[in-house]
């Protein structure tokens, strides 16, 4: 199996300007050459844009030599316009003419039939450094159909927002893999797609392809230039495109990896329909002054937690407490979640033990594993948050260890 870097050598050409060229970009600058005379599908969304704003789309379909036949969808479809976890239907786009295959519908594979008018699938989405993320398993999926139906696949990479040298909280056990958790990484991983998809092409556990399939596939990575690990997403100079409904801005995506865990038991809300999704916290029944208290009292790195007041999208002025990052180099992103959670145990038990009403393996999916669920299940009011932390830490830090050999940046 062939796995290249196009234009690997303009990786360390420059790493203290703020001057990034996307995957896509570094694609054009090359003449296109891995696409020359092709058939080309492309599976993008909205945030799968140059560094000038202009839709990869719009770049193939513009690019010499290179015929871009289908578009394929991933959840919240092409124009990110479709709600989460809702399916999206095949269709021909309006503003192309060109058939869209939806990844998140009836399908979340790409069938043959989809491919057989392709020769390579080139795949451009902003993922954002969080497991339970979908857009990472879409690739996954999308890139097993191509080696199974013998194409190509070109990815074309995009920053971390949340930059390559943080890793954090619970990794995947192989028994919960789902969409919501694809590869067995910690749930704040610290890779690009195209590093992940480079690891994954060389760990077979991680792909259900045979033997016989990964060494007869093809893929190529299409590198950035300019990027480093240490860069987030501010750092770039790029203008964020919003990636899916909930995740407007960067605030957002570094939001989503702070307590998307959290929010998922009891009455704890993260400030989904206010400014301040993933951000914004509120907790039925107790104060703001409350919830700031018990959050300060668990001396979270990195974090505090001011009042504010905003509104809601129906305009209701409301008042809660923002989760605000003071230190990055110290902050432990997902230890807030588990905070909550544990608070949710002192304050309603009860959504602990009625595990009827509760989806357990929806929650396993997302956390990675059930040891968390049976801790907080058995020992709702006085879990040992700290154990658990101090674990996860450590396999976070080997999976680091792990990664680096698929590391495409310094």
């Amino acid at each position: 199996m062939r796995i290249l870097a196009v234009a690997a050598f303009l990786l360390f050409a420059s790493i203290s300007f703020a001057r990034i060229e996307l995957g896509v970009d570094v694609l054009q600058q090359t003449g296109f050459d891995v696409l020359s005379g092709q058939r080309v599908g492309l599976l993008t969304h909205p945030a799968g844009v140059n560094r000038f704003g202009t839709p990869t789309v719009d770049v193939l379909r513009r690019a010499p030599m290179v015929e871009l036949v289908a578009l394929f969808g991933s959840e919240h479809g092409i124009y990110g316009n479709e709600e989460a976890s809702q399916p999206v239907d095949d269709k021909i786009d309006s503003r192309t003419g060109l058939p869209v295959y939806s990844l998140y519908g009836k399908y979340r594979k790409p069938t043959p039939k989809m491919l057989a008018n392709i020769d390579t699938l080139v795949i451009d989405l902003q993922d954002i450094g969080v497991r339970s993320y979908t857009y990472v398993s879409c690739m996954r999926l999308a890139l097993e159909a191509c080696f199974e139906e013998g194409k190509s696949v070109v990815i074309l990479d995009r920053p971390n927002p949340l930059g390559g040298l943080k890793v954090d909280g619970p990794s995947m056990d192989e028994e919960w893999r789902s969409y919501v958790g694809t590869f067995p990484t910690p749930y704040v991983h610290g890779m690009t797609i195209g590093e992940l998809a480079r690891m994954a092409v060389a760990t077979p556990s991680w792909l259900d392809l045979t033997p016989e399939q990964i060494r007869a596939g093809e893929l190529i990575i299409v590198p950035m230039r300019g990027w480093n690990r240490s860069m987030l997403w501010p750092d770039t100079g790029l203008e964020f495109v919003a990636t899916s409904p909930n995740i407007p801005d960067v605030s957002a995506v570094l939001g989503y990896s702070m307590t998307g865990l959290g929010a998922q038991l009891g009455n704890f809300s993260h400030g989904i329909g206010t400014p301040y999704p993933f951000r914004f916290l509120r907790f039925k029944g107790k104060s703001p002054e409350e919830i700031q208290g018990a959050l300060n009292r668990e001396q979270l790195p990195g974090l505090s937690f001011p009042i504010i007041e905003t509104r809601t999208q129906a305009g209701i002025v409301i008042r809660g407490v923002y989760a605000r990052v003071d230190n990055w180099a110290v902050l432990n992103p997902t230890q807030i979640s588990f905070a909550m959670m544990k608070l949710t145990g002192l304050w309603q038990p009860e959504a602990f033990q009625n595990a009827k009403d509760l989806d357990i393996g929806l929650f396993n999916k997302h956390v990675g594993s059930s040891a968390w669920w049976d801790e907080i299940f058995n020992r709702t009011r006085q879990p040992n948050v700290d154990k658990f932390l101090r674990a996860w830490e450590t396999r976070a830090l080997a999976f680091q260890k792990q990664s680096k050999p698929y590391w495409l940046y310094p």
